[in-house]
């Protein structure tokens, strides 16, 4: 009853900050950095209230890729249920990386996370990268909020589907569909996999090609709407960060 309690208060001092100001808060359970208070409780509450990223390891030491880490909630999230799982976390953002390797580090989870300052891209080499102070930075510039931008080391991801996956999240703001098309022949190592996907308002909507690979890849999947949402959408659509529309997507084997 107490922690609960005080898990409340903690809530409430979180709200009472402004969006895009940096604070730390102990209200995960560890000293936490947060960089905006809004994108911190929404990836809370879907990663350790409703445990979305939750699966059943047939192994001891999972091997996990955490493709847009952001500060490091799934990576936690993920240490804490397989302590000794192996996880490749990736986060491009330099500043929000930093948040990243200090909450890895607060939370007691070091042991066993790679963490790498890259962003996930069809070719290797360096892309220009959009920040927007919290969950929503990407090498695609699509809303003019993102004024800002930063020269970035890009990995393609083939290199680190060399053995079996047991998990494979994918969050990266838009680029999903390229980063899959170019590990495609190599996705039959991943038993589970997790897409947020991206249709951006002023782009053709790309999502039966990604649907595509993961069947072809042998997964079924389960589709999940998040984000935007427009209530009347033959009426009007809502846009946020130029995108009309973000789903989860699970992909799985039976």
């Amino acid at each position: 009853m107490v922690n609960r309690v005080l898990k409340k208060i903690r809530e409430i001092h979180i709200r009472l900050h402004q969006r895009f100001t940096p604070f730390a808060t102990r209200y995960p359970g560890f000293l936490c950095r947060v960089v905006d208070k809004s994108s911190f409780l929404f990836m809370y509450d879907e990663i350790f209230n409703k445990e979305i990223y939750a699966f059943e390891a047939s192994t001891q030491e999972p091997y996990v890729i955490d493709c847009g880490a952001n500060i490091g909630l799934a990576t936690i999230y993920l240490k804490k249920k397989f302590p000794n799982a192996e996880v490749v976390a990736f986060e491009p953002d330099p500043a929000i990386y930093s948040v990243l390797r200090s909450n890895i580090e607060g939370a007691g989870v070091v042991d066993g996370v790679a963490l790498h300052q890259k962003c996930l891209a069809a070719q290797e080499g360096s892309v220009m990268f959009y920040p927007d102070g919290a969950d929503g930075g990407s090498n695609i510039k699509n809303s003019e909020e993102q004024k800002k931008s930063v020269e970035v080391p890009a990995v393609t991801l083939d290199k680190y589907l060399n053995k079996k996956v047991d998990f494979l999240k994918i969050d990266i703001e838009g680029v999903e569909i390229e980063v899959l098309e170019q590990v495609q022949d190599k996705l039959p190592v991943v038993e589970r996999i997790f897409v947020e996907y991206h249709s951006f308002a002023n782009e053709q909507q790309k999502l039966e090609k990604l649907l595509s690979i993961l069947t072809t890849a042998g997964f079924r999947y389960y589709i999940e709407h998040i984000g935007v949402t427009s209530s009347r959408p033959f009426v009007a659509r809502d846009v946020h960060y130029g995108m009309d529309l973000q789903l989860n997507i699970y992909g799985y084997r039976d």
